[in-house]
């Protein structure tokens, strides 16, 4: 739900073999707030699992962060930075860390909440005038705790932004054109745009940039000194982990995908050195070590009221094995109970790059997880162990258990797919020649896509930098595109003839762009 991949991809999933290739787990300890206390109980033996964890899954590179009581517990690297070389992760080795932002974002509003400058009900476009919805009364009443809790009435619509040459500004002058997906406040979808509009309001409110904002009022006081906020900045940083996942049969290094489009719903990169101090701050309710005080209780307690509730088959699948009683979300925070303690966490996922960050806030317990392999789900059992191991002791193995729970999943991703491939209707043939296909198209929502001909013959289809690849003639005018980053998977492509038997129109996942040149 909170991924940050391409819309239109195969969303199968494999997990294969790539043999015993994990380094022995290294230890880095730096400058963290409190005294490392090591691995006293009740974490006794918490390194070793997860080192086997680490190998079990497959992942190439991870670090963990404990806190609990002010003080940093545990804090190791696992793996290395990239596959097929000795580079350790460490504790300050930057990952993207996804959508765990969000909750650096509702924060930042709750600064500027506390400064008098805007209101959580104030209207957004009291503070955006330009900002617009499809529907004229939700542009009217939307309110800045709205872009925070999924329930604006947008679908996904990711494509905007994912692999595309498109900036903030031109993503919100777009949203305006996405028809509702469910009424305003009655329902839940996962939208990260919202949060982009988020980050516009802190913009415009405090007058300096959003990511400026995050790096003077939360970065440069928490003494976060290797965080950054966008991607802009990766290539001048030394010690980065790079993105693993699957291509064809393969564990293989791929490329970082830009969040900076978006940047206040997920763009931030750091380490978990850093985190753990940003874990530590919200433990104590707002205030650094060093005594200040960066939110009034009344923001620090906003950020963690329910605020939507979340249906059960749209949270994570590890709720079939937690079985909570309650999903919600807060502000830039999912909640759930687990084992009668309430909950808050957030996960963070962009292709190749996985986080989580979990709190137990009336335990003052947090653990914070960082990985290098695309949807690495040994986060949420390293979470929960953490909670465990501070709870009665006993728990499960949730490193097995949640292994065996996705890669079931992984086995009906594959299933689906298999049933898609046999509704594929055998011997039919294009209604035109292919050069009939060849052209421009747009749509004023998803933007614009390409058809051509390849350099070896054949059609190609480019919809941004980053999604391109091959044409190959699926069944009657519909063709399938397998993208030229083999990670993002294969799409169907459907064109639509007119009555002249003319291409009008090509359709690619929900999105349909009208053809712009006149036919020969």
């Amino acid at each position: 739900m909170e991924a940050l991949r391409s819309p239109f991809a195969s969303a199968a999933r494999r997990s294969r073999s790539v043999g015993c290739w994990l380094p022995a787990a290294t230890l880095l300890v730096g400058l963290l707030p409190g005294p490392l206390a090591g691995q006293s109980a009740p974490l006794e033996g918490f390194r070793d699992y997860v080192a086997a964890g680490v190998e079990a899954w497959e992942v190439p590179g991870l670090a963990v962060a404990v806190v609990k009581d002010g003080e940093l517990r545990f804090a190791e690297g696992f793996g290395v930075r990239r596959l097929g070389t000795a580079d350790p992760v460490g504790i300050h080795t930057l990952f993207a860390i996804g959508s765990t932002t969000k909750a650096m974002t509702a924060a930042a509003l709750g600064m500027l909440v506390d400064e008098g400058k805007l209101d959580w009900d104030d209207r957004v476009i009291d503070h955006l005038p330009r900002f617009r919805l499809h529907d004229p009364y939700v542009t009217r009443e939307i309110r800045v705790r709205d872009l925070l809790t999924h329930r604006a009435g947008l679908g996904n619509a990711d494509f905007l932004w994912y692999e595309q040459e498109t900036t903030t500004e031109e993503v919100l002058r777009r949203i305006r054109y996405a028809a509702p997906a469910y009424s305003f406040r009655a329902g839940y979808t996962y939208q990260n745009i919202m949060y982009a509009a988020a980050g516009q309001v802190v913009a415009a409110v405090s007058g300096v940039p959003w990511a400026d904002f995050v790096q003077r009022r939360i970065f440069d006081p928490l003494g976060m000194d290797g965080s950054i906020p966008t991607m802009a900045t990766l290539s001048d940083q030394p010690d980065v982990a790079l993105p693993h996942d699957m291509v064809g049969d393969e564990l293989t290094v791929i490329e970082n995908a830009s969040v900076d489009p978006v940047a206040a719903a997920g763009s931030v990169w750091s380490s978990v050195h850093d985190m753990a101090r940003w874990m530590t701050f919200l433990l104590e309710g707002g205030v650094t070590d060093g005594g200040e005080r960066l939110l009034s209780d009344e923001s620090y307690a906003e950020l963690f009221k329910p605020h939507t509730i979340i249906p059960v088959d749209q949270f994570y699948p590890t709720a079939r094995l937690t079985r909570p009683h309650w999903t919600t979300y807060g502000l830039g925070w999912f909640q759930h109970d687990y084992g009668g303690r309430p909950v808050d966490f957030h996960t963070g996922s962009i292709d190749g790059m996985v986080a989580i960050h979990g709190l137990i806030r009336e335990e003052n317990l947090g653990v914070y997880v960082l990985a290098n392999r695309d949807h690495a789900e040994l986060r949420h059992a390293l979470m929960y162990r953490v909670f465990d191991l501070f709870g009665d002791g006993a728990g499960r193995d949730w490193s097995a258990d949640l292994k065996e729970l996705y890669d079931g999943l992984a086995r009906e991703a594959d299933e689906a797919r298999a049933r898609a491939e046999a509704e594929r209707v055998a011997g039919t043939s294009p209604s035109l020649d292919e050069d009939a296909y060849v052209g421009h198209y747009e749509d004023r929502l998803h933007g614009a896509v390409t058809v051509s001909r390849g350099g070896a013959g054949g059609l190609r289809l480019e919809y941004g930098p980053g999604l391109q690849g091959a044409l190959e003639h699926w069944h009657h005018d519909t063709f399938r595109v397998t993208w030229d980053a083999g990670w993002r998977g294969t799409s169907l492509v459907t064109f639509r003839l007119d009555e002249g038997a003319h291409v009008s129109r090509l359709e690619l996942g929900d999105a349909a762009f009208a053809r712009l040149e006149t036919q020969q």
